[in-house]
């Protein structure tokens, strides 16, 4: 880890730029009022575990007009992270912005308040993410989170919820995920995807995603519309919205 950010509050962190880091470049834990302006991140894209920036525990962080190419997440918020700001960043090459994952360990801490707006993917693995694990221990939330005015340059899935997210399968998926997320906004998505799929909301069937509202998702693949594939939520649709289908097309 390049830089670790622990019990600091009231503080600006401007201009650096952070190079090959082994893991993290930025680990941000138990900070208040924390901001980030104009940081950079450079890592091969084949250094795994090199998220750009990670919070969690933490109150009141923005990540400002940042430019993350990395193996992993750009950033990534984990369990505890309340009222975050990420705007105008650029991410990619990497694993896009990720909320989450959560449920994968006892007395974990819930997501609130979680705005990303006016950012720029660019050929990352995943676009705007929010996983959790199955079979988790106990009960947690995600909640109170907006996507906005986002664009997607040949993003792989640019937009997804998976509430079966068990990288190498090492969890067990016998049990649906307890975490509860609702209160999600999704507005203004446009560009690209490298998959037919620009939008899969694969959520807990235990506890569905509620008050889910999405509105001008506009992603083309290959130069038609994509699709969109839902599971256990009934999202509000306004505007130019790929209709949900309940099957997968992925090839």
């Amino acid at each position: 880890m390049n830089f670790g950010f622990h019990f600091v509050n009231n503080s600006i962190v401007s201009g650096i730029t952070s190079k090959d880091s082994k893991h993290f470049h930025a680990n941000v834990l138990d900070c208040k009022n924390f901001t980030f302006d104009g940081f950079k991140v450079s890592a091969p894209q084949n250094s795994p575990n090199t998220n750009g920036i990670h919070i969690e525990k933490s109150t009141s962080v923005n990540v400002l007009n940042a430019n993350i190419g990395t193996e992993d997440d750009c950033v990534s918020l984990g369990g505890g992270s309340k009222q975050v700001l990420v705007q105008n960043v650029t991410c990619g090459p990497g694993h896009g912005i990720s909320i989450g994952s959560l449920g994968k360990h006892k007395k974990e801490e819930p997501i609130d308040g979680i705005t990303i707006k006016g950012c720029t993917l660019k050929e990352t693995d995943n676009g705007v993410m929010i996983k959790t694990s199955p079979s988790e221990p106990e009960t947690v939330t995600i909640t109170n989170l907006v996507f906005e005015d986002i664009t997607m340059e040949n993003v792989k899935n640019p937009i997804i919820i998976d509430q079966e997210y068990c990288p190498s399968n090492q969890c067990s998926k016998k049990q649906p995920s307890k975490v509860k997320i609702s209160k999600v906004t999704i507005k203004n998505i446009k560009g690209t995807s490298a998959t037919k799929e620009g939008m899969i909301l694969d959520c807990s069937s235990g506890v569905p995603c509620e008050d889910v509202e999405i509105s001008n998702v506009d992603l083309k693949f290959n130069g038609t519309p994509t699709i969109a594939v839902c599971s256990n939520v009934k999202p509000k649709i306004t505007g130019n919205v790929p209709k949900c289908t309940t099957t997968s097309q992925k090839k």
